[in-house]
């Protein structure tokens, strides 16, 4: 890797050495930037004024050297010339100490600036100055990620994120909250007129692309001015949007971008089907109503055979008597089993460690073996 690195270098200065030229001189045509003066030709006299004033910004200027050199400039205007008079003559009535303070502040800016105006060369030394300092970085940014045991971890910012959430909520909820108690309105009923009911959906203030839904639904029975056979039509234009087990037409749009614009498509829309229905040069009576889109869930009543009435509670309580009369006489004659006394006689008797036997190895000569190829399996004698 460092030998094809040294070629490369080798080559690139190679390609970066002045050809040698010919003893003939060859006027090169420099190019200017965008400059607002117009380009002149060589061998042109350029007039000049004698009296042309330019300051040049070699070092700090002092205030009152800068208004001098400004006010011996002749293209100043009379109201410029009489600013820039008063100003000298306000400099001129200033202290000495606070013209040797505003010295002392123009070698100190100079001081500042002084690395700012020196020239960094580059190393030649270096391979794509990469060992360079970058001195375009205010600060250094050279280790700022690393976590130096100072701080919580991110989940620990997330749970504190929460719990300000939490606390902006329930200050809502105490301060701002009752506040809206003057806007509330009484609950009124809506009216036989008024059959279509709408939904919407919304995110507490947040955006959300579900939230310009709007559905709408309505019985075709409560549009009064329809007839049965009307009704029966606007059924069958609505199609898979009618559900015959609750007879009920649900309809929703979200093509829009805001609720009102949906609101009022779906308006328009029902408004359209209602023209229909009425439309009486087709009433679609030839046409049954289709209902193959819909589920039909079978609903399980319970049986009134099974309700516990009063006297199936007598048969109920007799029975129990009857019973508990049986057993009784069992425990006189001794024929009643108790399961605990069976049990308990169970493993007193020891059938239970006979059955459960643990089978042991045995080799040659009866002496028993831990167990492997030449052991043979047999039961311990009872």
């Amino acid at each position: 890797m460092a030998s094809s690195a040294n070629a490369l270098r080798l080559g690139l200065r190679t390609c970066s050495r002045q050809t040698q030229t010919s003893s003939l001189r060859i006027a090169t045509i420099q190019r200017r930037a965008l400059s607002a003066t117009a380009t002149r030709c060589e061998g042109v006299p350029v007039p000049k004024r004698d009296n042309d004033v330019k300051l040049e910004f070699t070092r700090p200027y002092t205030p009152g050297e800068f208004l001098s050199e400004k006010l011996r400039s002749d293209d100043l205007e009379d109201s410029e010339r009489e600013v820039y008079e008063r100003a000298l003559t306000s400099w001129n009535q200033t202290p000495d100490d606070l013209k040797r303070s505003w010295g002392t502040m123009i070698r100190d800016i100079e001081q500042a600036a002084q690395p700012l105006r020196r020239v960094v060369m580059p190393k030649k030394q270096t391979f794509w100055y990469e060992e360079e300092k970058d001195t375009d970085l205010i600060t250094n940014e050279e280790g700022e990620d690393d976590f130096q045991e100072n701080d919580i971890m991110s989940l620990g910012h997330g749970k504190l994120e929460e719990h300000r959430e939490y606390r902006e909520y329930a200050r809502i909820a105490v301060w701002e909250m009752p506040l809206l108690s003057k806007y509330a309105k009484p609950f009124v009923p809506p009216t036989s007129e008024e059959v279509l009911r709408f939904r919407y959906t919304t995110y507490m203030g947040e955006f959300h692309p579900a939230d310009r839904k709007v559905v709408v639904e309505f019985c075709p029975k409560d549009l009064r001015d329809l007839t049965e056979v009307q009704q029966r039509k606007l059924m069958k234009l609505a199609g898979p949007r009618y559900n015959p087990e609750k007879d009920i037409i649900k309809m929703s749009c979200e093509k829009f971008e805001h609720q009102a614009q949906n609101k009022r498509y779906i308006g328009d829309l029902i408004k359209k089907m209602i023209v229909a229905a009425k439309d009486p040069t087709d009433t679609f009576e030839d046409i049954p109503l289709d209902t193959r889109h819909h589920t039909f869930t079978k609903k399980i009543f319970f049986p009134k055979e099974w309700l516990l009435t009063q006297e199936r509670k007598k048969e109920l309580e007799a029975a129990r008597q009857q019973a508990l009369l049986k057993d009784a006489e069992k425990v006189v004659k001794g024929a009643l089993v108790d399961g605990a006394d069976v049990v308990k006689q169970y493993l007193e008797s020891g059938a239970a460690e006979a059955m459960h036997a643990v089978p042991a190895m045995a080799g040659r000569g009866g002496k028993s073996l831990p167990g492997g190829k030449g052991g043979k399996m047999q039961r311990s004698k009872r």
